[in-house]
């Protein structure tokens, strides 16, 4: 909305009486960088078996002006599954980075892991998480690299210890929903927007193309695959289910991938 009121303005500015009323039209918010594209700095790392806080055998590592996901200090992978959490918690906003799918996974990466990474939001912190949990509770705004001939459309939606209401009104049945998204090559920098509004709604972008539309996110503590980790959320709020906040996370799974120019807009 804002976005397209600063267009009409611009449209509009050869007419004195449109540049007054302009003139009082909310301007539209600067978008933020949340990696400063060399260091580590307001990121906390959480890997499966480890502490928070500690980054085991760097797997997140700062290089060339993107974040890493590098299994360089690993042997096996043996389910070690990672996240990297920014410090701050956000609500509503844009968020938009590049990520690009690398080769290759380590030996023993779960099948459905390989080529297969995320960004988490609405997470829990990551000091929260139990010391062997895999994935935080959170909403996935999942990745996946091209495998085989095949297609392997990116941008699916996965939600670990959450449930979502989709477009046709119905609440999310599955722990993934496949998107609509293209099959890109693997080593392609590829554009990841996340638009999460004041009023509930979520839209998943690859590339400009919508890939995913749904709306009221809550804690589900029937979840099959994530219930005791969702159970102590929401314990931890007080038994409230709605959540409409949290972290955001860059995955770990098995298969090495960058992500770069991660920016954020606030919308409230």
């Amino acid at each position: 909305m804002l976005r397209r009121l600063a267009a009409g303005c611009a449209a509009l500015a050869l007419s004195a009486g449109s540049l007054a009323a302009c003139a009082h039209a909310p301007a539209e918010p600067e978008w933020t960088p949340l990696f400063d594209g060399r260091t580590l700095d307001g990121w906390t790392p959480k890997i499966a078996g480890h502490p928070a806080g500690e980054n085991w055998r760097e797997t997140f590592v700062a290089q060339d002006g993107a974040i890493r996901v590098s299994y360089a200090g690993y042997d096996r992978f043996q389910n070690r599954f990672g996240h990297l959490f920014h410090r701050t918690p956000f609500s509503a906003y844009r968020l938009r980075l590049q990520y690009r799918v690398l080769e290759p996974p380590l030996p023993d990466t779960p099948a459905w892991a390989i080529g297969n990474s995320g960004v988490m939001f609405h997470a829990q912190s990551p000091e929260s998480m139990g010391l062997d949990q895999a994935f935080p509770v959170s909403i996935e705004f999942q990745i996946l690299g091209a495998r085989g001939p095949g297609p392997r459309p990116t941008g699916a939606l996965c939600t670990p210890g959450i449930v979502v209401t989709m477009p046709d009104g119905k609440r999310q049945p599955a722990h993934c929903t496949p998107s609509s998204g293209p099959t890109i090559p693997n080593g392609t920098w590829v554009d990841l927007e996340l638009e999460v509004l004041p009023d509930g709604h979520i839209i998943q972008r690859i590339d400009g193309q919508v890939v995913h539309r749904y709306s009221a996110p809550a804690l589900d503590p029937d979840d099959p695959l994530a219930a005791a980790d969702a159970r102590r959320v929401i314990a931890a709020r007080g038994g409230k289910l709605e959540i409409a906040s949290g972290y955001i996370a860059l995955q770990s799974e098995g298969h090495p991938i960058e992500f770069r120019d991660i920016r954020i807009q606030p919308l409230r």
